[in-house]
């Protein structure tokens, strides 16, 4: 009677640390900031040209890497649709630094107030305070 069989399985070792080639944008490319993660490969990622656009992950980058909120992307401009976009790249973070260095993207991206619209309210309260004369009354 033989004995049980091994299970060959996948070696677990550490990941490669060779250094791989910075990729820079061509034209027809953008780089993003993901917002918002929408599931199905899908997310809300914020353009450095000011737009917000919706992004799909292209399908042979699906099982690379996972992207998560906050992480900078390289993205693909769609000729036929302006609001939607498919991710190419994900970069790490020795490559944003790289980024910063070279000014292809602004310094303000790796910091959550960036991705956050400013709006200025003004309360009732305070506006009729600004009109009501108080030397008058």
């Amino acid at each position: 009677m033989p004995g049980p069989k091994k299970k060959k399985g996948k070696r677990k070792g550490k990941p490669s640390t060779a250094k791989r080639a910075l990729q820079l944008r061509d034209e027809g490319q953008e780089y993003a900031k993901v917002n918002k993660l929408l599931g199905d490969r899908r997310m809300e990622c914020l353009c450095f040209d000011g737009e917000i656009r919706l992004a799909q992950v292209r399908g042979n980058m699906r099982k690379w890497c996972r992207i998560d909120v906050d992480d900078i992307v390289l993205v693909s401009l769609r000729d036929f649709q302006d609001k939607k976009v498919d991710i190419i790249h994900k970069y790490f973070p020795e490559e944003i630094r790289e980024l910063k260095k070279m000014n292809e993207i602004p310094d303000i991206a790796s910091s959550h107030a960036y991705t956050e619209e400013q709006d200025t309210f003004v309360f009732e309260s305070e506006a009729r305070e600004e009109e009501i004369n108080i030397d008058a009354i």
